[in-house]
């Protein structure tokens, strides 16, 4: 718990130095004092605020024991193995198999899911993907990537606000129209590395986890195999137009090629499927 506590603090250290580089870019030594603390107000409301604006962004809907059953059994059942609280659950509908978990605490946790992913698991390999997410809970990590994929968005917002609209240094004069250029280009860069550093880790911790949870490696393993083979022929509108909560997914949900594929927030699915298969007993 406290490495990643301590996990969380860096990240949202690096993310405000990132704000004080654009704000410097921006409008020399004041700007960067003004993105200081704007980075700083950002962090303290994503701590609040980031878990509901993410399933905001993709239209999720809150389910319950009466509107989807199965599925709400199925997470209650996995959280109480888990000795966790129930987490309020969520679908999305869309095709595209994938799962996440979000909020800032297990005492604040919720759970989503694509109906695709649904649809195309069997009841088995649904109940490793959900243990898998209830893992990130119960490692008490879900603050870090909801925070990490809100901030990275702030941050590629504003590096793109500096390229179009510029700034002034000190002097009152135009700012450089190059090192606005580099920002917008670096920026979002250097927190997708961020992302990077923290997230791997993070995934192989919640498979290993989650298969203790459901008592079923290899359920997980098929699972990540069938998404892994379907996702990428199946866009996710809503990750697609906030690429920075990609690394939530339990599946990378970006339709790859370019940065996305180079700088993968998550693990090769062939590595994480070896390792459950390593945890699976001899038959």
């Amino acid at each position: 718990m406290f490495g990643n506590w301590l996990k969380t603090s860096i990240l949202m250290a690096a993310i405000i130095a990132l704000f004080g580089v654009i704000g410097g870019v921006l409008g020399g030594g004041s700007g960067m004092l003004l993105a200081l603390l704007f980075g700083g107000a950002m962090n303290v409301w994503a701590y609040w605020n980031s878990a509901d604006m993410v399933l905001r962004m993709y239209n999720a809907r809150e389910v319950d024991e009466s509107s989807a059953p199965h599925f709400y059994s199925t997470i209650r059942d996995l959280a109480q193995r888990a000795n966790l609280p129930m987490p309020r659950v969520y679908l999305i509908d869309e095709a595209q198999p994938n799962a996440f978990a979000t909020g800032r605490n297990p005492e604040h946790a919720a759970t989503a899911a694509t109906t695709g992913i649904l649809q195309m698991l069997s009841e088995r390999e649904l109940r490793g993907v959900m243990a898998h997410e209830l893992a990130h809970v119960r490692h008490r990590d879900i603050l870090i990537s909801t925070i990490s994929a809100t901030m990275a968005g702030a941050i590629s917002a504003l590096a793109n606000f500096a390229v179009f609209f510029g700034g002034r240094g000190e002097d009152g004069r135009p700012a450089n129209p190059i090192a606005g250029i580099l920002v917008a280009l670096l920026a979002p860069l250097a927190a997708m590395l961020i992302q990077m550093a923290i997230s791997r880790s993070r995934e192989f911790e919640a498979d290993r986890g989650g298969a203790e949870i459901s008592g079923d490696p290899r359920a997980l393993a098929d699972a990540l195999a069938k998404i892994e083979r379907f996702a990428q022929g199946l866009p996710l509108s809503a990750a697609e137009a906030h690429p920075e909560t990609a690394q939530m997914m339990i599946i990378n949900p970006l339709s790859g090629g370019g940065l996305s594929g180079l700088f993968s927030t998550h693990p090769a699915t062939g590595e994480r499927i070896a390792r459950l298969m390593a945890m699976t007993p001899a038959r």
